[in-house]
């Protein structure tokens, strides 16, 4: 009996190992924040060409007002619409990157936008990243925007 319960007990803890959540390597950490920083960059020029390559074609985003952009057309149209029509300077600083596969990364980053007038609005981002052969691109955004307390 206690050969079947330590044998069990090694095939969950095994288990469990293999499907556990993977730390992040010191390069996946440095192409998702470049990653995030292009996506920066690609906002503050609204350079759509740099938009569309690191967007994965079905990319979907929520943002803070509650508005669904949901494939790559849409996605970058709205980003351009909100870049043009809400100018400022716009920082996104990564603070957390949980690796769900070798693929597969939920980035969260501290979003502030410097508006033109000097208030600053603070928000929350998460993008999921996903390794498409060999290249970092955004799967998916939320934006949030931390309500009054």
């Amino acid at each position: 009996m206690k050969r079947i319960t330590l044998i069990l007990l090694f095939y969950i803890t095994g288990i469990s190992y293999i499907y556990s959540q993977q730390s992040t390597t010191p390069q996946q950490q440095t192409a998702i924040t470049h990653l995030i920083d292009q996506y920066s960059e690609a906002r503050e020029k609204i350079d759509t060409n740099l938009l569309k390559s690191i967007l994965t074609a079905d990319i979907d985003q929520l943002v803070s007002n509650g508005e669904w952009r949901k494939g790559i057309a849409s996605a970058v149209a709205g980003m351009v619409r909100s870049s043009s029509t809400q100018p400022g300077t716009r920082t996104l600083k990564v603070e957390s990157i949980k690796m769900l596969s070798p693929a597969t990364a939920v980035a969260d980053c501290r979003y502030e936008i410097t508006n033109t007038d000097g208030s600053i609005r603070k928000m929350w981002s998460s993008f999921i990243v996903v390794d498409e052969k060999g290249k970092w691109k955004i799967s998916a955004i939320r934006n949030m925007l931390p309500s009054s307390q």
